[in-house]
């Protein structure tokens, strides 16, 4: 579901480029696509990652279930915590959040360079410290 959702969106966010008159400072076809591989590559990615870990996750509660360990123990030693679902959302929130504040910057202080990358670079790695400090704020809460 959520790589069919990713798919429309990327096809989708090529299409709005497209359609913008002259006018507007659009988009280099370069650009578009190199962003559109970079994202199919990720998709596959995390979708063969995903598959592998199911994948473990089952032989490994069938070899446990072959060795007699009962099924309750076995589900509650492979069974993902609900905080860190939550905080996967917050996660991902802090990171796109920082890439749209790095395009944003990027869009102002065109053209595109090395600086480009940095920017990149900083808005990206400001977001993983505001994650590092929400999630040390939050254990900190639940301590």
């Amino acid at each position: 579901m959520k790589t069919i959702f990713l798919t429309i969106t990327a096809i989708a966010s090529t299409l709005v480029a497209n359609a913008q008159n002259d006018s507007v400072l659009a988009l280099d076809k370069d650009i578009q696509v190199m962003t559109g591989i970079i994202i199919l590559i990720a998709l596959i990615s995390f979708t063969i990652l995903t598959l592998i870990k199911r994948w473990m996750d089952y032989r490994l509660k069938n070899k446990s279930i072959d060795n007699g360990l009962s099924e309750n123990v076995i589900n509650s030693i492979l069974q993902d915590s609900t905080n860190r679902n939550k905080n996967l959302n917050i996660k991902w929130f802090a990171i796109l959040a920082g890439v749209g504040t790095a395009l944003t910057i990027i869009n102002y202080t065109l053209p595109l360079g090395i600086h480009s990358l940095a920017i990149m670079i900083f808005c990206v790695s400001a977001s993983f410290l505001g994650y590092f400090f929400f999630l040390k704020h939050t254990d900190k809460q639940n301590d």
